[in-house]
């Protein structure tokens, strides 16, 4: 998948599209925070424009399919989400992030579904899974809201800023997610 073949999505509050260089103004400010990093693993601190380019670099590999969350009232950027995508395996793993001032609002679980819909319908997958810090009880409970489940915990398995981390495990299967639908 590259970034010609990116979908745009749409819920009721969002758009969902791919990245260009004219996000990055608006994009640093957003993911530059301590918190939104501390709640991440691919996220640096501080981020500056030439993680922001060579992100947007990143995102143009086979298998990747990152995407600017905005508001669909007035097209202003309020976080990013995207799937790491394994064809071979008919799986992918589901990650996101918003700017703090878009927390406990519901956009990481709308923007959530949509990204689930388009990768079961979409992209035929068979699985999709996602992961959060154990020090990140609110994504777990994005993930149960999105209807996944938890399989397990990946004991001190991650290391961010010198310290080895829980990574919870959260998976849904196609079947599972037909069956809410």
């Amino acid at each position: 998948m590259n970034m010609a073949s990116l979908p745009t999505l749409e819920t009721k509050r969002l758009r969902v599209r791919p990245y260009s260089e004219a996000d990055i103004p608006e994009l640093l400010p957003l993911i530059g925070t301590w918190e939104v990093a501390a709640t991440t693993l691919r996220i640096a601190h501080p981020y500056t424009e030439q993680d922001a380019r060579a992100f947007l670099e990143l995102a143009k590999e086979a298998g990747k399919m990152w995407l600017a969350i905005t508001l669909l009232s007035d097209g202003r950027q309020i976080g990013g989400i995207g799937m790491r995508i394994e064809e071979q395996h008919r799986h992918a793993e589901l990650g996101y992030w918003l700017g703090v001032d878009y927390w406990g609002q519901g956009y990481a679980t709308e923007a959530g579904r949509e990204m689930i819909r388009y990768g079961f319908e979409q992209l035929d997958l068979h699985r999709i899974f996602a992961t959060h810090f154990a020090h990140n009880p609110a994504s777990g409970n994005i993930l149960r809201k999105l209807g996944m489940r938890h399989e397990g915990c990946q004991r001190e398995h991650l290391l961010k800023w010198g310290q080895f981390v829980d990574s919870e495990i959260y998976g849904l299967l196609r079947h599972e997610w037909e069956a809410r639908e």
